[in-house]
């Protein structure tokens, strides 16, 4: 299978303020020379205790945090929109405020891609994917349960087609019942379309 992605070396740093004092900060390594590899639709699992920076790492692969040292490569090159990351509570990651398909859509409008017609069609056929009705594109988060919500986010992460998914921690705040279905669903989604997941746990 063809590499997809790699960190080679990978530490990060943070600068914290200690007693509240600002004029005297530490500096708090939360990710300490961490290598590994993901290839084309392979699944990775990091696993770890609370705290161990797995999360850390997910925002790096992601684009959303800078390594301090060590580099990353996406197939070659730097980063890319063929990264998309489902965040673990699904509460929180989407905006109350905006319908389904606009929630769904945001990545496309972001990197301009396709039209909004196109874009439109697109959220169709993924809210289809992930096993919710046409008309939910038109509700918004507050009328969904955590399961739904999930999938929404999943929806969301697959609109500009991904090379690979960081999942972090996805089922965490999940009723049990619920797991099964959305580990299923990434299951399936994977075999169809030769996605990678980066799977924190």
């Amino acid at each position: 299978m063809t590499e997809l992605l790699a960190l080679d070396h990978v530490s990060v740093d943070f600068r914290i303020a200690r007693s509240g004092l600002l004029a005297h900060r530490q500096v708090l390594r939360a990710v300490a020379d961490v290598s590994f590899s993901i290839a084309s639709g392979e699944t990775l699992a990091l696993v770890g205790e609370s705290g161990s920076g797995k999360s850390t790492i997910g925002n790096v692969v992601a684009g959303l945090q800078a390594p301090t040292s060590g580099n990353l490569r996406i197939n070659g090159k730097g980063q890319s929109r063929k990264i998309q990351i489902i965040f673990q509570d699904p509460f929180a990651a989407l905006d109350p405020r905006m319908t389904v398909a606009a929630i769904i859509t945001e990545p496309l409008r972001i990197n301009r891609i396709g039209t909004e017609a196109d874009r439109r069609l697109r959220a169709e056929k993924l809210i289809g994917q992930v096993g919710l009705p046409r008309d939910a594109l038109n509700r918004y988060p507050h009328e969904f349960s955590g399961g739904q919500r999930q999938r929404i986010a999943i929806a969301r992460a697959l609109a500009p087609e991904p090379l690979l998914v960081v999942a972090d921690e996805p089922l965490s705040a999940l009723d049990v019942s619920i797991q099964s279905q959305i580990l299923n669903l990434m299951r399936d989604i994977q075999q169809r379309t030769g996605l990678a997941y980066l799977f924190i746990s």
